[in-house]
Protein backbone atom coordinates (compact mmCIF):
# COMPACT_ATOMS: atom_id res chain seq x y z
CA UNK A 1 0.00 0.00 0.00
CA UNK A 2 2.83 2.94 0.58
CA UNK A 3 4.22 2.08 -2.77
CA UNK A 4 0.81 2.35 -3.96
CA UNK A 5 0.61 5.92 -2.61
CA UNK A 6 4.04 6.98 -3.71
CA UNK A 7 3.22 5.96 -7.20
CA UNK A 8 -0.40 7.57 -7.11
CA UNK A 9 1.33 11.25 -6.02
CA UNK A 10 3.62 10.93 -8.67
CA UNK A 11 1.49 10.23 -11.15
CA UNK A 12 -0.53 13.05 -10.32
CA UNK A 13 2.02 15.53 -9.77
CA UNK A 14 3.73 14.98 -12.90
CA UNK A 15 -0.11 15.02 -14.94
CA UNK A 16 0.07 18.49 -13.37
CA UNK A 17 3.76 19.40 -13.94
CA UNK A 18 3.04 18.51 -17.52
CA UNK A 19 -0.25 20.41 -18.11
CA UNK A 20 1.19 23.15 -15.94
CA UNK A 21 4.40 23.43 -18.46
CA UNK A 22 1.86 23.19 -21.70
CA UNK A 23 -0.33 25.68 -20.29
CA UNK A 24 2.44 28.26 -19.98
CA UNK A 25 6.14 28.45 -21.14
CA UNK A 26 5.98 25.05 -22.72
CA UNK A 27 9.93 24.20 -22.14
CA UNK A 28 11.20 20.60 -23.88
CA UNK A 29 13.40 19.63 -21.13
CA UNK A 30 10.48 19.71 -18.72
CA UNK A 31 8.48 17.26 -21.40
CA UNK A 32 11.32 15.49 -22.21
CA UNK A 33 11.72 14.37 -18.56
CA UNK A 34 8.09 14.29 -17.07
CA UNK A 35 6.58 12.32 -19.94
CA UNK A 36 8.19 9.17 -18.95
CA UNK A 37 8.04 9.90 -15.44
CA UNK A 38 4.30 9.84 -15.93
CA UNK A 39 3.99 6.82 -18.02
CA UNK A 40 6.19 4.71 -15.80
CA UNK A 41 4.25 5.84 -12.86
CA UNK A 42 0.58 5.36 -14.51
CA UNK A 43 1.99 1.65 -15.41
CA UNK A 44 3.04 1.37 -11.71
CA UNK A 45 0.21 2.40 -10.19
CA UNK A 46 -2.01 -0.02 -12.20
CA UNK A 47 0.66 -2.67 -11.49
CA UNK A 48 0.43 -2.40 -7.42
CA UNK A 49 -3.42 -1.72 -7.93
CA UNK A 50 -3.97 -5.46 -9.53
CA UNK A 51 -1.45 -6.84 -6.74
CA UNK A 52 -2.52 -5.20 -3.64
CA UNK A 53 -5.10 -8.18 -2.15
CA UNK A 54 -7.05 -5.40 0.05
CA UNK A 55 -8.33 -3.65 -3.54
CA UNK A 56 -11.70 -4.65 -4.90
CA UNK A 57 -12.30 -5.35 -8.61
CA UNK A 58 -14.02 -1.71 -8.53
CA UNK A 59 -10.63 0.21 -7.26
CA UNK A 60 -8.32 -2.27 -9.90
CA UNK A 61 -10.53 -0.64 -12.78
CA UNK A 62 -10.56 2.78 -11.41
CA UNK A 63 -6.02 2.53 -11.37
CA UNK A 64 -6.65 2.64 -15.18
CA UNK A 65 -7.73 6.26 -15.63
CA UNK A 66 -4.90 8.57 -16.43
CA UNK A 67 -3.81 11.18 -13.95
CA UNK A 68 -5.63 10.20 -11.40
CA UNK A 69 -6.29 6.21 -11.24
CA UNK A 70 -3.97 6.17 -8.64
CA UNK A 71 -5.66 8.25 -6.56
CA UNK A 72 -9.34 7.19 -7.07
CA UNK A 73 -8.05 3.68 -6.38
CA UNK A 74 -6.37 4.26 -3.03
CA UNK A 75 -10.05 6.28 -2.00
CA UNK A 76 -12.10 3.14 -3.10
CA UNK A 77 -9.51 0.23 -1.23
CA UNK A 78 -9.42 2.52 1.66
CA UNK A 79 -13.54 2.66 1.99
CA UNK A 80 -13.59 -1.26 1.37
CA UNK A 81 -14.33 -2.96 3.88
CA UNK A 82 -11.61 -5.43 5.45
CA UNK A 83 -12.09 -8.68 4.16
CA UNK A 84 -12.84 -11.56 6.88
CA UNK A 85 -9.77 -12.83 8.82
CA UNK A 86 -7.91 -10.07 8.22
CA UNK A 87 -5.78 -8.22 10.72
CA UNK A 88 -6.46 -4.62 11.30
CA UNK A 89 -4.50 -3.18 13.94
CA UNK A 90 -7.74 -2.60 15.86
CA UNK A 91 -7.11 -5.17 18.59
Amino acid sequence: MRTLRIVAAVEAASLAVLLANLATVHIPAVATLGGPVHGASYLAVIVCTWLTTAATPAARWLAVVPGVGGLLALRRIARAPAPAGSVTGAE
